[in-house]
């Protein structure tokens, strides 16, 4: 699934190539998303213009001149990307944006687990995500973190991934920043001394930005808002690299499972 890098690649992509753009149609296929698309949001839609765009967590959100935004959910192959003109729509592609400009704006999903959704003001939508998401990385206060390490017996890994605490990391990066700060993801989060909560949370933050530096990371789907992949995945150092040696000291990286999900460490570098 998409994560913040790839979510803010794509939000940054998109403000070159949409801000200032009108949508003057909206094209829709039968099948449906994760949630529904409704018919009557379309006349909202057609000949407004994209004023900004933004990321929340692992949402984007398109503004437009009325004062009404998109909202964007990738799912796990969800792409959100603007086409030239000419180029025929592959296939799952479920919504089409034209643009005054002849190009379009496309969401194309295989598996129809994102969504795209209309909210009338900006109000609406803060709240909806403020009931989901924690603070962004960078705007978590290390005071708040190391309580909510302090008050869990949750795997750090577990902790990470949790949209409520902070949002935007999954898997992919969850594993790096554990890597990158040398403790074991299995850990509960009430056994890391403030010293080690604090190393998590900056090596977290540097991981996410070195990944939105190389556009993300693109393991299967993932491209960005022109259809480009990323880059970021030639540098995992543990992620997706069971029995792989450790780029540290060369010993074999494992594979366990937290929170249901495939995980990747070192058990030398992060005893």
């Amino acid at each position: 699934m998409p994560e913040l890098p790839e979510v803010e690649t794509v939000a940054r992509g998109l403000r070159l190539l949409l801000v200032g753009r009108a949508l003057v149609g909206v094209h829709r296929s039968r099948k449906a998303l994760r949630q529904t698309w409704t018919r009557s949001w379309e006349p909202m839609l057609v000949g407004r213009r994209v004023q900004e765009i933004l990321r929340r967590g692992k949402w984007l959100l398109v503004g437009l001149d009325s004062g009404g935004f998109l909202m964007v959910h990738l799912g796990m192959t969800g792409q959100f990307t603007v086409v030239a003109p000419g180029v025929a729509a592959e296939n799952h592609t479920h919504l089409v944006f034209p643009l005054d400009n002849a190009h379009e704006l496309r969401f194309r999903d295989a598996r129809r687990f994102g969504s795209v959704t209309y909210f009338s003001d900006r109000p609406t939508w803060e709240a909806f995500l403020a009931a989901r998401l924690g603070p962004e990385p960078w705007d978590m206060p290390a005071e708040e973190w190391q309580a909510a390490l302090k008050e869990t017996k949750r795997p750090v890994k577990a902790l990470l991934m949790d949209q409520k605490v902070v949002a935007g990391v999954g898997n992919i990066y969850a594993d790096e920043a554990c890597f990158a700060a040398r403790i074991d993801p299995r850990r509960a989060g009430n056994r890391l001394k403030p010293v080690e909560a604090d190393r998590l949370l900056q090596s977290l933050r540097a991981v996410l930005t070195r990944a939105i530096e190389s556009g993300g990371s693109s393991i299967r789907d993932y491209v960005n808002g022109s259809g480009e992949p990323g880059g970021f995945q030639k540098e995992f150092a543990v992620y997706g690299r069971p029995g792989e040696p450790c780029p540290n000291c060369e010993r074999k990286i494992k594979n366990v499972r937290i929170a249901g999900r495939s995980t990747h460490y070192c058990p030398r570098c992060q005893k």
